[in-house]
């Protein structure tokens, strides 16, 4: 049916001259510039963006969409850098309004899913001077023995420039101690928006776009994956959206080592940013497909539930998307504090399969590399005929 719908415009006589050729391009798996990049964020309509994200989405990965059953551990909330847009923080001085987690303290965290199947935990929190290289490799190789199957997916670059600097050790050899203490691969938190007009404004003292993206090509020479983000929605203009996109594309090209794009959208409570008006929810979902369009060699999209709510998540599986995280189970309140859809992120493997089946997607667990968990094509659930937990909407093009 993508295919189709894709069709439909290449043949139409009434599409304007560079949209029908953006469609051909699309149809024809032909790379888009960054200027009709920019054009598709100023010019085309939501409508047709679908048309063009779901005939992608549909090409590489049908109608199936991943989850997994993960949670989050973090350290703590307290930072010595000062974010605009961070509603999670807790500078030094107000250290008494957030947590700061000890080693025990979080290895008990982990033991409470000791008789759970979640195959991944994820690990980012504040930059503060007791979390140092020491601390974090001793906290990885405790994790792995206690659970050597539980996958750690952990740290940004914000993180790692942070404890590398303080150690006096160069990204190559940080990054091989964390892989050597048993990190299995990296978050794509921290990356902002990397142009400096907007990242010196929004985020100034922490590590530079190019720091960032450095980091993450250091642990692909290593062999291992990683993911990658976007926080968009505040002051940065369709330019610098573009940019940040080719900026992860140029490496990907170069390391193939990115597995997953997330666009984060901005919440404005409780930050520095509280005038600035949130994104709609048809910017955010022209913003995903806009990301799948252009980042041809990225393999997945994924929308992030508790930020952006179910609702939506469910309508983004049409523009673009494939992957909708995890169960979380009420463990991270980086998003929470900002405001964002979800004040309880926390849902069942049931939850999350009934959340895909509502929109005629096939619902895969997986593990963070990808690897099918479980295949919940033949699981029916006792109350799946009546169930109305979340709305019923269709495919884009059926």
């Amino acid at each position: 049916m993508s295919q189709t719908a894709l069709q439909f415009l290449v043949d139409s006589p009434d599409l304007d001259g560079p949209l029908k050729a953006l469609a051909q391009k699309v149809l024809s798996e032909e790379r888009i510039s960054e200027e009709e990049g920019l054009f598709l964020f100023e010019k085309a309509d939501l409508s047709y963006l679908g048309i063009l994200a779901n005939y992608i989405r549909e090409k590489r990965h049908q109608n199936r969409t991943y989850f997994n059953r993960n949670f989050h551990l973090e350290p703590t909330n307290v930072c010595l850098y000062t974010c605009n847009f961070c509603s999670y923080s807790r500078l030094i001085k107000k250290r008494s309004e957030g947590w700061e987690y000890t080693k025990d303290e979080m290895m008990d965290m982990i033991k409470a899913y000791d008789e759970q199947p979640v195959t991944e935990v994820h690990i980012v929190g504040g930059v503060l001077p007791q979390y140092d290289v020491d601390f974090y490799t001793d906290l990885f190789k405790s994790i792995k023995e206690h659970r050597p199957d539980l996958h750690i997916k952990a740290l940004t670059p914000v993180e790692y420039h942070y404890i590398f600097k303080k150690a006096k050790v160069s990204y190559e050899e940080g990054m091989k101690m964390m892989l050597d203490a048993g990190l299995d691969s990296m978050p794509g938190g921290g990356a902002e928006i990397f142009h400096p007009e907007i990242r010196d404004e929004i985020a100034g003292g922490k590590c530079s776009g190019e720091e960032w993206l450095r980091i993450h090509e250091v642990w692909h020479e290593l062999g291992k994956r990683s993911n990658a983000t976007m926080l968009y929605g505040h002051i940065e203009s369709y330019r610098h959206r573009i940019h940040h996109l080719e900026e992860l594309r140029k490496l990907q090209d170069k390391t193939g080592g990115f597995q997953t794009f997330i666009p984060l959208k901005f919440r404005n409570k409780g930050n520095d940013m509280a005038h600035v008006t949130e994104s709609t929810f048809i910017e955010d979902l022209k913003n995903y497909a806009i990301s799948r369009i252009y980042l041809d060699n990225f393999d997945h999209i994924k929308a992030y539930w508790p930020m952006i709510g179910r609702d939506t998540a469910q309508l983004s599986l049409s523009f673009g998307v494939d992957d909708i995280d995890g169960t979380i189970d009420d463990t991270t309140k980086i998003y929470t504090m900002a405001g964002s859809e979800e004040q309880s992120p926390k849902m069942s493997t049931e939850e999350l399969v009934k959340l895909i089946r509502a929109v005629e997607r096939e619902p895969l667990e997986r593990d963070t590399l990808y690897n099918i968990v479980t295949d919940f094509k033949d699981v029916v659930f006792e109350d799946e005929k009546s169930y109305k937990g979340y709305i019923q909407l269709p495919v884009v093009n059926n």
